[in-house]
């Protein structure tokens, strides 16, 4: 079973995400917070394999509550999936650079909360490519000042394929199956990616492609 906590202040939106997850065969809600403070306290002592976490909470927000468990600081990050608006782009991308694995939009529906829990957990991350274009995108605009670090190593044809898959939303096995590569080999890709670009998970090689403006709009 894939043991969840969520959070969010409003009580409705808890029950709606806690029956849409228990309604999975392998999905198990293990504990609810109306704020993120509770909610870092409870992920703490319950150690579940996801965190859902709403942006806007009060006592501390969803984006500092995904620094707490996840940042760069932490030993053994969690996996932390951030659900918000369209209107919070802007936090979307602080919760992302604070550690978060993935997020969804409040109307993703059932189907895209599942299997964003399910990508989380295995240790990948859900972007829909809809969400992305319109949430990462917004943040390709930067002064020169602001841009990115270039990698430490040219990339590689073949790992700035899988790059422009990573940041449209790919799965490792959707990227496999586009690529005709093995799983593994999308493994090693990625494992370069991250070393090369100074990234922790797929999601910021992702911000990356956006920022640097490899991923058209």
């Amino acid at each position: 079973m894939i043991r969840v906590v969520i959070a969010d202040d409003q009580d409705l939106v808890r029950t709606g995400l806690r029956t849409i997850l228990n309604a999975q065969p392998d999905i198990e809600v293990v504990g609810e917070a109306a704020n993120g403070r509770d909610a870092v306290a409870l992920a703490r002592e319950l150690r579940p394999d996801v965190c859902l976490f709403d942006i806007r909470m009060p006592e501390m927000d969803g984006i500092e509550a995904t620094r707490e468990l996840a940042g760069p600081h932490v030993s053994e990050p969690m996996a932390i999936v951030v659900i918000t608006t369209f209107d919070l782009d802007e936090y979307v991308h602080a919760a992302l650079k604070a550690g978060a694995r993935g997020f969804l939009l409040k109307d993703a529906g059932p189907d895209l909360l599942a299997q964003a829990v399910h990508a989380a957990a295995s240790g990948e991350a859900l972007i829909a490519p809809s969400i992305t274009a319109r949430l990462l995108a917004t943040f390709t605009d930067r002064s020169p000042a602001d841009q990115p670090a270039q990698p430490v190593e040219p990339l590689t044809a073949r790992e700035e394929e899988v790059l422009a898959t990573v940041a449209q939303g790919r799965t490792n096995a959707e990227i496999a199956d586009e690529l005709f590569i093995s799983l593994s080999t999308v493994k090693t890709h990625l494992a370069s990616l991250m070393t090369k670009l100074g990234a922790r998970n797929r999601v910021e090689i992702a911000m990356w492609a956006y920022e640097t403006g490899r991923v058209a709009r």
